[in-house]
């Protein structure tokens, strides 16, 4: 019985997170992006404009559902179910502090990997289903771009794990910190295990996994079409992209489904590559920084401090860069990061075999 109501109770509170991420990320990023463009954001609605995105909310419960007469009925209504979905399925396998997280699997990075992919066939649904050429095109760029950028990703990904030698995600978050019993080695040089903080993580693990996450971060945008990558929306081209004929509930999913996917990708860098749920304080001396500051409270903690400081990046990296062209985007892509996610590969490889000599 137990263990139906935790079946139950994780999904509700995973998605419980998201809706409320959602409406505090919104409100975040108008005002973000009013502080970049010199202005004030929402202000009228709530003190500060702080019931702004609650109203938009609302406003979209309350929209009829409006599926165009010449549109897929089906496609169009299983799109966003489809979109969400994908990317709500995903948060399965993150782990939240030590201990603590919805599955604990060895295969946890193939899966989040595996199941983000679907997103493409939604958004693919959704283009096609609406019988709209604006719609389609835009979806068509869309998949184009993820297909693309789904590359470096996983190459950056095996990188990474080529150093770290599992895909399960808990063990790659438990391996970054001081309760792991295994010797973490800062650049390869210096045993940081008892030390822990930031020295521990990943990304100091190689000097070319630096460059790695910043593979990963930059793809990792491309994957939730975020500017400088969002191209497949392109307002002054397309309207909206692939779901311009969406309104009411069925937009507020893919629009939840979008912020949804920042704070994921945010997430999975943070484990990889930056602590996870792990302290960046390290012990220094009699001072036990890392100790006092380690735990499932902390561990929580430290999990949503990185990641909505990754989020935060993505937003101010929004409002900061014009959008890419097409042939740019694709030239970024297929002539810059792939070749150097592949020799990042290569070094990961033999930084491996020195460590074992």
């Amino acid at each position: 019985m137990t263990e139906l109501l935790l079946h139950i109770i994780v999904p509700v509170a995973i998605f419980g997170f998201i809706a409320v991420f959602t409406l505090f990320a919104v409100y975040a990023e108008r005002k973000i992006a009013g502080f970049v463009q010199d202005r004030l954001g929402p202000m009228e609605t709530g003190k500060y404009g702080l019931l702004q995105t609650i109203a938009d909310i609302l406003k979209l419960l309350q929209k009829e559902l409006i599926t165009p007469k010449a549109a897929d009925s089906i496609l169009f209504a299983a799109a966003p179910i489809v979109i969400f979905g994908a990317v709500f399925l995903g948060f399965s396998v993150i782990p939240w502090a030590p201990d603590f997280l919805p599955a604990n699997t060895n295969t946890g990075l193939f899966f989040i990997m595996a199941i983000v992919s679907i997103d493409a066939i939604g958004i693919l649904m959704a283009g096609w289903g609406s019988n709209n050429k604006y719609s389609l095109l835009g979806a068509i760029r869309a998949i184009a771009q993820m297909i693309s950028y789904e590359i470096p990703v996983g190459l950056s990904l095996i990188a990474a794990v080529m150093i770290t030698q599992t895909l399960n995600l808990n063990d790659i978050a438990f391996n970054q910190g001081i309760l792991t019993n295994e010797p973490i080695y800062f650049l390869g040089l210096w045993d940081v295990s008892q030390v822990g903080g930031f020295l521990a993580w990943n990304i100091f693990q190689a000097p070319h996994l630096i460059v790695v996450y910043v593979i990963f971060f930059i793809a990792s945008l491309a994957e939730c079409n975020r500017a400088p990558f969002d191209i497949p929306e392109a307002e002054s081209e397309l309207i909206g992209g692939f779901h311009t004929e969406y309104g009411g509930i069925r937009f507020a999913f893919i629009f939840l489904a979008e912020y949804a996917m920042m704070f994921l990708v945010a997430m999975l860098g943070v484990v990889i590559f930056l602590g996870g749920w792990n302290t960046p304080l390290p012990n220094i001396g009699s001072l036990r920084l890392a100790e006092w500051t380690t735990g499932l409270f902390w561990g929580i903690f430290w999990t949503l401090s990185k990641s909505l400081f990754i989020v935060g990046v993505q937003m101010w990296i929004r409002w900061t860069l014009p959008r890419f062209r097409a042939d740019q985007l694709m030239t970024l892509c297929w002539k810059i990061m792939i070749p150097l996610a592949f020799i990042c590969m290569g070094i990961s490889a033999i930084w491996r075999i020195l460590v074992m000599i």
